[in-house]
């Protein structure tokens, strides 16, 4: 008999269906056992004979055979897609047994860290399940937005060359015996792409050797890039990524209601057009609601984009805010300088909900004055000589941006940790189970195999 996905089942009423899927609870009432069956579809209820259901626990994989009834008025759940139906089971086949649980999968209390030390059993409860579900939207809706505008996916290498974009948080590999690293970005190849398309995105893993463990930074991330040429001003690049995030959340409330509902989130609210603030007027406004001075920094500090935020949301109804015209010197070599006044660029930061979810801007597109920034920035241009040819031959006016999958991911959902928003996070203190665990095996194992020869 073919597999009905529970989902379907209420439209069986009368028939007999298989179903199969993990044992969500077992509840014993006499001589009848009701199961919650789970697949990745919805949850049915199950009325079991009590010899069928010998021995059962939750979280087997079960294959169960039975005829769709109604269930009594007094016993429906209006919270499940089946909960007008059950199924009464004729035949029952285990196909996987499970050891019991570390803990209660439907009401997980636990920290952070057990959560993730037991992420490959943890991801099956419905509310991590939902994250996710949000973050495959999240990624469908930037891709179809951009397809529909006529851009094309590349994907950029993840191995690069020492003369990539340097800096001290890149991960070095040994390559055939040569230096090579793990990507910071896809900049440099999507610049290079826009003399081939004109328009082109990619969705990459990229990488950041980053000595901090914080709740929004990863070692590893995904990171939604756009790179867009003839441009007739840099602000286009504001009202696309404006187009994309908008997109995102109507994508959002159409097609993720349900999870949206379990993990109990509203989306940001947005206004019609999102506000655009330069760095300096932003940094003016917080110390005359604060009185905290960082009018002289060179960047917003997190507490900063938390109360920048704020005043969005009071002046415009907007959780979200542009901050543009942040400092040469604190930009990568190849962003444009704004033209009335060279110790800004024409870069801007989106913050959603007091965090930094996309940074962008117009790129240089003169080879002479690339070559310039390059020697400036401590370079040399003949690291970059690959770059440079896409220049060499002719570039037009450009720019982009990239967006954080997971930085957004949690900053939509009002989650507390980015690694909430990581399948599987990769930090300073991680790779699947936690560094100092692998640590102190490795160092018991030492110790083990020295004591075993003396």
């Amino acid at each position: 008999m073919k597999r009905t996905l529970i989902s379907d089942t209420p439209k069986h009423l009368g028939e007999t269906i298989r179903v199969s899927g993990w044992l969500n609870s077992r509840r014993d009432h006499g001589g009848i056992i009701f199961f919650d069956l789970r697949d990745n579809s919805e949850i049915l209820q199950i009325v079991c004979p009590q010899n069928l259901a010998e021995g059962i626990k939750e979280e087997y994989v079960l294959s169960i055979e039975g005829e769709v009834k109604k269930r009594p008025a007094n016993m429906v759940n209006p919270n499940l897609a089946t909960g007008e139906v059950e199924l009464k089971a004729s035949k029952i086949e285990i196909l996987a047994k499970s050891e019991t649980p570390p803990f209660d999968l439907k009401d997980m209390k636990v920290t952070l860290p057990t959560l993730l030390d037991h992420r490959p059993f943890t991801l099956r409860n419905q509310r991590i399940k939902a994250i996710f579900k949000v973050q495959q939207e999240i990624v469908d809706s930037f891709r179809n937005t951009l397809k529909k505008s006529d851009f094309t996916e590349f994907q950029a290498p993840a191995i690069v060359p020492a003369n990539a974009e340097g800096g001290a948080e890149v991960f070095r590999i040994d390559y055939y015996d040569y230096d090579a690293y793990l990507a910071q970005s896809p900049q440099l190849y999507k610049q290079i792409m826009v003399g081939v398309f004109e328009r082109v995105f990619t969705i990459n893993k990229v990488f950041r050797a980053e000595p901090s463990v914080t709740t929004r930074h990863l070692s590893e991330y995904v990171s939604l890039d756009l790179e867009m040429g003839f441009i007739d001003s840099w602000q286009d690049l504001m009202d696309v990524c404006e187009l994309i995030i908008k997109n995102i959340f109507s994508d959002l409330k159409n097609n993720c209601k349900k999870d949206l509902e379990v993990l109990g989130t509203v989306i940001p609210q947005v206004s019609e057009k999102i506000p655009r603030l330069k760095m300096r007027e932003a940094q003016e406004i917080i110390f005359e609601r604060t009185k905290r001075d960082n009018r002289k920094e060179p960047d917003l500090e997190p507490e900063d984009e938390k109360e920048i935020c704020e005043f969005a949301k009071e002046k415009y109804g907007s959780e979200l805010i542009f901050i543009t015209h942040y400092p040469t010197k604190k930009r990568p070599f190849y962003t444009y300088a704004d033209p009335e006044d060279e110790n800004y660029t024409l870069s801007f930061d989106l913050l959603c909900r007091g965090s930094e979810v996309v940074t962008g801007g117009q790129r240089i597109n003169d080879y002479e004055k690339v070559i310039q920034n390059i020697k400036k920035w401590g370079n040399k241009p003949e690291d970059f000589s690959y770059y440079l040819q896409a220049f060499k031959y002719g570039m037009p006016p450009e720019g982009g941006f990239a967006i954080g999958m997971e930085r957004l991911t949690k900053q939509i959902l009002d989650l507390e940790n980015i690694r909430e928003a990581s399948v599987f996070p990769r930090d300073m203190e991680r790779i699947d189970l936690r560094l100092s665990v692998i640590h102190k095996n490795e160092k018991d194992k030492k110790l083990g195999r020295k004591k075993v020869k003396k």
